[in-house]
């Protein structure tokens, strides 16, 4: 538990402010710049929703949609093929089975076609409250690098965590995860020499070896 503690204390230091760098107004264009954000930056996700939900400004509109219209405004997002599938056919259930209004539990939300589990944790967390962790590659990089975890998989990576954290830091260390994995742990070139964590961390540590 040090371990967990040391992390999120540090981590807290870093980033005062942590939270969701995604624009959105309400929980269905969250979800929209969840599900658009995959393998994609929230900077670009942020440069594209405006003129998408200026031309599909709800679920209604955005069910009756044309998907080539919808991969021509998100082509930049990457993967706008399946994207654009996703967004529609995801909205045409939410019509169909919720009324037009986005789920607020992980079992509905994970029946939504287009929508995984770390979709569903992001939107649980961010506009619910709802306590999850969403193993995004940042939180599953950072996670095992530091020794939060120990997991080949997202989902082993998220149970690790959830057992581990308190209930009530859940939400605040995925988002510092992210952050932090953003910003200083990167995949490729991390900031190793400068990071604070550096004592603690498996991989600086296998690097100096």
């Amino acid at each position: 538990m040090e371990r967990y503690e040391i992390v999120t204390s540090e981590l807290q230091k870093i980033f005062v402010d942590a939270k969701c760098e995604l624009d959105y107004k309400d929980p269905y264009t969250l979800l929209v710049a969840v599900i658009l954000s995959a393998q994609c930056t929230d900077k670009r996700v942020n440069l594209v929703t405006p003129t998408l939900f200026a031309s599909y400004p709800n679920v209604y509109a955005m069910a009756n949609a044309e998907q080539a219209d919808i991969e021509r405004i998100i082509h930049s997002c990457g993967f706008y093929r399946n994207k654009a599938k996703s967004i529609i056919e995801c909205s045409k259930d939410i019509i169909a089975k919720h009324n037009g209004e986005v789920p607020n539990t992980l079992e509905e939300l994970v029946e939504l076609r287009g929508v995984g589990r770390k979709t569903a944790n992001v939107v649980l967390s961010t506009i619910f409250n709802v306590p999850a962790i969403a193993v995004d590659t940042h939180v599953f990089r950072v996670s095992n690098r530091l020794g939060l975890a120990n997991a080949k998989t997202p989902e082993e990576c998220e149970k690790q965590l959830m057992e581990n954290l308190p209930k009530e830091l859940w939400s605040k260390m995925h988002q510092l995860l992210v952050l932090f994995g953003r910003y200083n742990c990167k995949s490729k070139n991390p900031s190793c020499e400068s990071c604070s964590l550096k004592g603690i961390c498996k991989e600086y540590k296998c690097k100096k070896n």
